[in-house]
């Protein structure tokens, strides 16, 4: 089942990237992005189901953006981005990525391989040192796969002061040189955020700068991402949660714990162009992009949750997502979710029709409103019979 998922995505990456490629081939190396013309920053509401939609979901915080291509389809805000200051959200308020970060570090590491400073082979270990025994085995491609065998942040003793506490890449590596692997590299998938904070050591190791500096400099300059960055900025969107004594602020977001797994803050329009960006070629070689893309979970890698499991690539998935409402509807899309300290978000891509969906919340618990005005706008964009109600 496997194999023929890493077939069928890989036929998927090509087909999809030469539909909105149609320049001369990318060189080996994408030296310089090219920076495209970006649509104004409006209110855009030619999607009326979703809009109706939307509406009637009057609790839900947050931004939805849908394209096709480059064309906006649908761009709305609603909500507050800061209670107490009495500050509502606009159509250019940066939101925390949490793990939508992922895809940027898996970037981060593949354009390196396209400069021939590393491989996604490499032993993790020619680039930690010192390095544990017990990592040997480990190749930089399971860390961006989930299947390197070291336990999660979240799996480890005291973490719930350590997701409060201040620390730095090197603080992070040590703390995860602690443990030893929960099953042998490339045998099982299980999520993994420690994984993705070494990658952004190895960044730093094999670029020779700061971990925010590389992708400042390599992708978010050059793809004019002026609203993305690492850490924090002026005007970010405070995130909530809900709790019985109604909407609480999560004041203590420390995303120094998850540099590398989740410590981006971005926009609506500057994460479309990123999108479009990495899904259109400019971003990465033909090959590190099919890498990205590609299902590299073990063939024994069962179902989940009754449901064909989703493929497990650098820092994004691929799944029949739309399989999860009724009506269902049948499109693969690539993509994936992001939660942390008050935030909720989902960040899609159909190759077929390239159409873009971009769901991003300031509220930890609408989880479910999320995955079902994603899939609203999916189905809408595509022309499907549009989902009223979650199937999961």
């Amino acid at each position: 089942m496997a194999g023929l998922a890493v077939v069928a995505v890989a036929v998927l990456g090509v087909a999809g990237w030469a539909a909105v490629r149609t320049a001369a081939p990318t060189p080996a190396y994408v030296e310089r992005p090219e920076v495209v013309a970006r649509p104004p920053v409006v209110l855009v509401e030619n999607l009326p189901q979703l809009a109706a939609s939307l509406t009637a979901h009057r609790r839900f915080m947050g931004g939805v953006l849908v394209a096709r291509g480059d064309q906006v389809l649908f761009r709305r805000v609603q909500g507050p981005a800061d209670v107490a200051a009495g500050r509502p959200l606009d159509l250019d308020t940066p939101f925390r990525l949490a793990s939508v970060s992922k895809q940027f570090t898996a970037a981060a590491i593949l354009t390196l391989q396209d400069q021939g400073k590393l491989s996604v082979d490499d032993p993790v270990c020619r680039w930690i040192q010192p390095c544990p025994a017990a990592w040997s085995a480990i190749r930089i491609r399971h860390l961006l796969s989930h299947t390197s065998g070291i336990p999660d942040l979240m799996a480890r003793p005291a973490w719930g002061l350590k997701r409060v506490t201040p620390t730095t890449l090197e603080q992070l590596t040590e703390d995860s040189k602690l443990y030893g692997l929960q099953f042998e590299p490339g045998t099982k998938v299980r999520y993994d955020n420690a994984g993705f904070n070494l990658a952004a050591a190895i960044v730093e190791k094999a670029s020779g700068m700061p971990f925010e500096r590389y992708l400042r400099t390599v992708l978010f300059q050059p793809l004019g991402l002026d609203h993305t960055g690492l850490g924090d900025t002026p005007g970010v969107a405070v995130g909530y949660a809900n709790f019985p004594q109604g909407l609480a602020a999560q004041t203590q977001p420390n995303v120094s714990v998850v540099t590398g797994a989740g410590a981006l803050y971005s926009t609506l329009d500057d994460m479309l162009a990123w999108e479009r960006a990495l899904h259109g070629g400019r971003v990465l070689s033909r090959a590190s992009y099919e890498q990205m893309i590609a299902d590299h979970a073990p063939a024994d890698t069962p179902e989940e949750r009754g449901r064909p499991r989703r493929d497990w690539g650098y820092g994004i998935f691929t799944n029949r997502l739309g399989r999860q409402v009724t009506p269902s509807f049948e499109a693969l899309q690539i993509y994936h979710t992001g939660s942390w300290s008050g935030f909720r978000n989902l960040v899609l891509y159909q190759p077929d029709e390239q159409i873009t969906v971009i769901v991003l919340s300031n509220n930890y618990h609408q989880r479910d409103e999320v995955f079902l005005l994603a899939q609203q706008a999916m189905a809408e964009a595509l022309g499907k019979p549009f989902p009223t109600t979650l199937d999961r």
